[in-house]
């Protein structure tokens, strides 16, 4: 994505723009908390993008925007400023900028965020995602895919599978709002889930597997507490997948060719 129109920065606003009227929803919804805890992690990151990025003479980017989404919709509720920014300064420099910047790391900052945040600070209660904030996430699901910077493979396997798995019980419908928030926001990141074919739809099943797991295993977390646990693991085997995917074609192609 070097070339012509086509750079990191072409890709950011475009998931900006697919993400616009998820935020719009949220906010709404939210009100001045909401919007004054996106203030903060915007500012936070921006801060640390300033540090990193202009001491490597790299421009800023508007990435932080969509990090601080994420984490403001949904980190733990009641953290405080103090709690807040620790866990948003650590998830901005150990999950994307020691790695050179957004499109160079390899876990989600955001997730890399609200893991510290859950993990750290376990007596804060998770957010509960609004069923018109998720209604919300499929516009912003279509728009990315149909402008190529979300990628169909994950977002598709995994609704296909969430769908089947709640008709058959094995999932609860109660925890669909928060992972397809978080399946959105996080999972279906282009960065850091998986770029080929296959091991995009087994990114989707993966991470909905994970879902299922937890929401039916860990009986005293929250829809968006498993999610975003799932996520973080999901993008952790994100480059295993990409392996098989690999392996798999290339054991066909020997196949076809006739060679050992």
């Amino acid at each position: 994505m070097t070339r012509g129109l086509w750079t990191r920065e072409t890709v950011v606003i475009m998931l900006l723009a697919a993400y616009l009227q998820l935020a719009l929803f949220w906010l709404w919804f939210g009100g001045i908390e909401e919007v004054q805890r996106f203030a903060l992690a915007a500012l936070i990151l921006a801060i640390w993008q300033l540090v990193f990025l202009l001491a490597r003479a790299q421009p800023v980017s508007l990435s932080a925007v969509i990090t601080a989404l994420a984490i403001a919709m949904l980190a733990p509720e009641g953290l405080g400023p103090v709690r807040l920014i620790l866990g948003i300064s650590f998830g901005a420099v150990m999950g994307e900028l020691v790695f050179g910047g957004w499109g160079r790391n390899v876990v989600n900052p955001a997730t890399v965020a609200l893991s510290f945040l859950g993990f750290g600070f376990p007596g804060f209660a998770w957010p509960e995602i609004l069923l018109p904030v998720a209604w919300a996430a499929i516009p912003a699901a279509a728009i990315g895919i149909a402008t190529g910077v979300l990628p169909a493979g994950i977002i598709v396997s995994a609704t296909l599978g969430a769908s089947g798995a709640v008709a058959l019980g094995v999932l609860p419908a109660s925890a669909l709002p928060a992972a397809g928030v978080v399946l959105v926001l996080l999972v279906a990141d282009p960065v850091t889930s998986a770029t080929t074919m296959l091991g995009r739809w087994l990114n989707g099943l993966l991470y909905l597997a994970l879902v299922i797991l937890f929401a039916t295993g860990w009986h005293d977390a929250a829809p968006v507490q498993f999610a975003v646990a799932a996520a973080l693991l999901t993008s952790l085997a994100a480059p295993v997948l990409d392996e098989l995917a690999l392996a798999l074609w290339y054991a066909q192609r020997r196949r076809r060719h006739g060679r050992s």
